[in-house]
């Protein structure tokens, strides 16, 4: 379910209260918790915290005009979703994360390699996100994406 929506405030604005409200409070948990550098944008349909292209001009290699992503939400049809890339490439901060997270929330965690589902806004442990986001810095992010995902020459 992407959304066409093209600035953060229209998303948000388009969703329904009980997943605005959720939505907010996650957007407000990472402002305050993300590591200087990210900026907040729209992509691939949803909210997005990326590495510029003032700091990472190569972009994303699936397509270089966009920024570099790092974490992302989306509300879905039958979830909120965050995505965060640096638990698809760093073990350790995924082992972390899954070993955390019964600490927080008594619901079972619905987990992929970067992408964790929330089917009830009330199961979000939005303390635990913020945590989480304080763990890689950009530049931490920049040296794992080239090490681990983008393709070699």
């Amino acid at each position: 379910m992407q959304s066409s929506a093209l600035t953060v405030d229209d998303y948000i604005n388009a969703l329904p209260q009980d997943r605005k409200e959720a939505i907010q409070k996650l957007r407000a948990i990472t402002l305050k918790n993300l590591p200087k550098g990210f900026e907040e944008a729209m992509g691939y349909g949803m909210m997005g915290y990326c590495v510029p292209h003032s700091l990472y001009p190569n972009g994303y290699h699936c397509d270089p005009k966009q920024p570099l992503p790092f974490f992302g939400m989306a509300s879905q049809k039958n979830s909120i979703n965050v995505y965060h890339m640096g638990m698809y490439v760093q073990k350790e901060l995924y082992d972390w994360f899954v070993a955390e997270y019964p600490k927080h929330v008594s619901s079972k965690l619905d987990m992929g390699k970067s992408c964790i589902r929330f089917k009830k806004p009330e199961h979000i442990p939005y303390d635990l996100i913020g945590e989480l986001l304080t763990k890689m810095t950009i530049s931490d992010w920049i040296q794992m994406y080239e090490l681990n995902i983008k393709p070699k020459k």
